[in-house]
């Protein structure tokens, strides 16, 4: 239950936030042209609203396996040894969503000691930079469980001889 919940809480949140960004700056593009009177708040929460979707859209690629990829080396190995080569670029891939997150987690403490706060709407800014761990985290995970994945069909090839 709480796996299905987790392979899909990332695709439900995208959509919903995608859809309130929609509805958001539509309704900001119609106070300002209809009535001329912009909200001070709208473009501030959209922009942090899409830094949200951006790092957690990382998380569910992973899961979709859409990041983009060049081929062209993978491309010259074989069997056993291609998984291999898999296994390395998801482990450094994995050390890379580690060191992002742990730097985004530094930031955000930063920003949270600090007390600073958006200046629309006056929230701390530390939420808006949230979305660097949360995400990179989130995509660890997603590429742990990509890692065992091959690392099991690897065991599970022949080897060539």
């Amino acid at each position: 239950m709480l796996k299905k919940w987790f392979d899909n809480a990332e695709e439900y949140l995208l959509v919903g936030s995608l859809a309130f960004n929609v509805v958001l700056v539509f309704f900001q593009v119609v106070m300002r042209y209809v009535f001329q009177n912009s909200l001070s708040w709208s473009e501030e929460l959209a922009r942090y609203i899409f830094l949200w979707q951006t790092w957690l859209g990382a998380s569910y690629a992973v899961k979709e396996h859409r990041h983009l990829r060049v081929e062209m080396l993978a491309d010259r190995f074989k069997g056993r040894a291609r998984l291999v080569f898999e296994l390395f670029v998801l482990v450094v891939w994995f050390g890379f969503s580690g060191f992002l997150a742990y730097q985004g987690y530094q930031m955000t403490s930063f920003l949270a000691q600090s007390g600073q706060t958006s200046a629309a709407m006056q929230i701390p800014i530390s939420w808006a930079y949230a979305s660097v761990p949360v995400g990179c985290g989130l995509m660890a995970l997603r590429l742990v469980g990509e890692i065992r994945r091959v690392l099991a069909e690897a065991l599970a090839t022949p080897k060539e001889v």
